[in-house]
């Protein structure tokens, strides 16, 4: 395989690569699906969802969702005329993914592709990044995401903002326990969330700094055009479960979230961060 920042891709199809045995076992559990479906949960599903409605080319656009897990955004994409192909290490996943009307479901992890170069309209990566604690296997998924999307496609992909954690465990109150206190306040330092085995309530992962992920698009060979915080502070509000249950409070949030969505000074705030590139065109050959 070539190496993750080199600008002539293989023409190979890359080897699956290992996703670690915690990460697979959390997921096994089949909670993601839900998460995003009810509760609070559905802020980032819709928030994200109308970032990507503005972002893509139109139907029937082709989709690599990858890391796409049972497939809650390629149902939509589906829904809406792409041509969706879904990715993901996790086969429960792949088998409920699998059941979605106009979506194909297929193994592999976003560090080596099992897809041809150039062959999409759109990379999606709205998970992976989040388990790749070693910044170059993010930098590999995005140059493998570089290398599957044509010549000035899209590749967006969403990070864990680096204090998710720290704001997620006051809100909840979960803070004031020594241990999880303890934890978090580690995460916050160094970005690097510990095991569900070693008492955390997450698997392993890796949160961000909102200006990471720019300088790892670049050096995956992709050029920024933007970010844009999913839950803005909405999520860390009380009664934000009763405001999406109605639907005028719930476009009134959607709308003040999608109103500061790319604030500098706020894109650190929401839960969740979308950085969106593409691939460049390539240059003039040398005489």
């Amino acid at each position: 395989m070539t190496s993750p920042t080199s600008s002539s891709a293989s023409r190979d199809i890359p080897q699956l690569s290992t996703v670690r045995d915690d990460i697979l076992a959390y997921y096994a559990l089949g909670k993601e699906d839900a998460r995003l479906r009810q509760g609070s949960g559905r802020l980032e599903l819709w928030r994200t969802r109308d970032v990507l409605r503005r972002l893509l080319p139109a139907a029937p656009a082709r989709v690599l969702d990858v890391g796409g897990g049972s497939g809650v955004h390629a149902e939509w994409l589906a829904r809406d005329g792409y041509r969706v192909e879904l990715v993901d290490p996790v086969p429960l996943h792949l088998e409920q993914a699998a059941r979605l009307p106009g979506v194909t479901a297929r193994a592999g992890d976003a560090r080596a592709l099992p897809a041809e170069d150039a062959a999409y309209d759109v990379v999606l990566l709205l998970g992976p990044l989040y388990h790749l604690p070693e910044r170059a296997d993010r930098i590999r998924a995005l140059a493998e995401a570089r290398r599957t999307v044509r010549p000035g496609g899209l590749v967006v992909a969403a990070t864990i903002n680096r204090y998710a954690a720290l704001h997620d465990l006051l809100r909840e109150e979960r803070y004031f326990d020594p241990a999880h206190r303890a934890r978090t306040d580690s995460v916050s330092e160094h970005g690097r969330h510990p095991s569900q085995d070693e008492g955390s309530l997450f698997t392993t992962a890796y949160l961000a700094r909102p200006d990471e992920p720019p300088a790892e698009f670049a050096e995956a060979g992709l050029t920024v055009g933007g970010q844009y915080g999913i839950e803005g502070v909405a999520w860390l509000m009380d009664g934000v479960e009763e405001w999406l249950d109605d639907p005028e409070r719930r476009e009134a949030v959607l709308a003040a979230t999608r109103r500061i969505e790319s604030e500098p000074a706020l894109l650190g705030a929401s839960g969740h961060l979308l950085t969106a590139g593409r691939r460049p065109w390539p240059g003039p050959v040398s005489p």
